[in-house]
């Protein structure tokens, strides 16, 4: 019998980190299929839910589960209803969702009030909003985890899962940066009308619980870089709220130095980051993906608080213009050496290995609190 799994994906973000798992999954035999929603579906970030259909060997499912604007407990409300529908006629035998977005809370709540096992990628990390508490409630939902480091899997553990259904693979998304992208960075620039030979990449993404002063940090952040005479590249932030704000201080950027892009390819992502200056902004890449990459960071604000350490990894406050104007100087083109706390670029094996062990379907799916005292 041949097993389904469905990956649930609502951003490009999540996608780059579920594609490999899926891509090894589909090769060593599963029949796999995507769950497509969110911003995947939304004109304004690019309509990447391209990049899903471009993969081969898999089926694509679409649900639009928002319009602009939707608040986060109505998307929650949507997203629950239609993805409730979907399982009722496609029930699959594993349910894969990610991280802390509020589409996997819906779908993570689904898989668990229809006892359909499911699996949570990258439970176990802390951040600085309520991101970390839609990830700690995926936790609890999910039946089984696949986590990036032993820190998170001891914070899964400490949340009353056991430890037989926690299992360390490492950062999915390095398994793509850690070989050839496939493209050169003169494609890359050509594709996406970058001028700049030296470039800095900024992300800035709006935190929900501060949502009301996202204009004021964006206009303190992007003023700095403005006046810094640097290039960059920058990614236009997500839909969370906060977000209109964002949107309003880039329009007022000076275009011979901020190529605004709503959104990448992954691999012409990853090429872009392997060549750049430094990274700026609030994107976990900046905190997981940059210093794997050896690429000096500038983490702005509480999106990512705590998330991760490493000697190339700066922290500052949005409006802190010296020491922003200081990481510029002093860390722009540096290089460091490869961090590897969250992997070598390796989990997707790890997660097949997991998958082919039948003692992973057998267990059942009442699940008990398990004191790690």
């Amino acid at each position: 019998m041949t097993r389904s799994i469905l990956f649930v994906t609502g951003t490009r973000a999540d996608f780059g980190k579920l594609e490999p798992l899926a891509a090894a999954a589909r090769d060593a035999g599963f029949a796999v299929s995507f769950f497509v929603t969110g911003m995947h579906l939304l004109d304004r970030y690019g309509l990447t839910r391209v990049e899903v259909q471009r993969m081969p060997g898999v089926t694509v499912h679409e649900f639009l589960n928002q319009r602009p604007g939707d608040p986060q407990d109505m998307i929650l409300a949507k997203t629950v209803v239609g993805f409730s529908d979907f399982v009722t006629e496609h029930r699959p035998d594993l349910i894969v969702v990610h991280g802390d977005r509020v589409e996997a809370l819906a779908c993570a709540l689904v898989a668990a009030t229809n006892y359909i096992r499911s699996a949570h990628v990258e439970g176990g990390e802390v951040s600085g909003t309520i991101d970390e508490i839609f990830r700690h409630c995926n936790t609890k939902l999910a039946s089984h985890h696949f986590v990036s480091s032993e820190a998170a899997a001891r914070r899964v553990m400490a949340l009353g899962e056991p430890e037989a259904r926690v299992h360390v693979i490492g950062s999915p998304e390095l398994d793509f940066h850690s070989r050839p992208s496939g493209v050169t960075i003169d494609e890359v620039k050509r594709r996406y009308a970058i001028p700049f030979s030296d470039y800095g990449i900024c992300v800035f993404h709006p935190v929900t619980s501060e949502a009301s002063s996202m204009g004021a940090q964006a206009a303190a952040l992007y003023g700095t870089l403005s006046a810094s005479g640097r290039n960059f590249v920058l990614i236009a932030p997500n839909n969370d709220p906060g977000s209109e704000a964002i949107f309003s201080v880039i329009a007022s950027l000076p275009q011979d130095r901020f190529r605004v892009i709503p959104s990448m390819r992954f691999a012409h992502f990853s090429e872009l980051m392997k060549n750049a200056a430094c990274m700026v902004g609030n994107s976990s890449a900046g905190v997981r993906e940059a210093p794997f990459l050896g690429i000096p960071s500038l983490d702005v604000g509480t999106r990512q608080t705590n998330r991760a350490k490493a000697d190339s990894i700066f922290a500052v406050a949005a409006t802190d213009d010296a020491a922003i104007r200081r990481f510029l100087a002093e860390e722009w083109g540096k290089n460091y050496p490869r961090h590897t706390a969250f992997g070598s670029g390796t989990a997707a094996g790890h997660f097949v290995t997991v998958l082919q062990d039948d003692g992973f379907w057998a267990g059942g799916l009442q699940k008990e609190f398990n004191d790690i005292a």
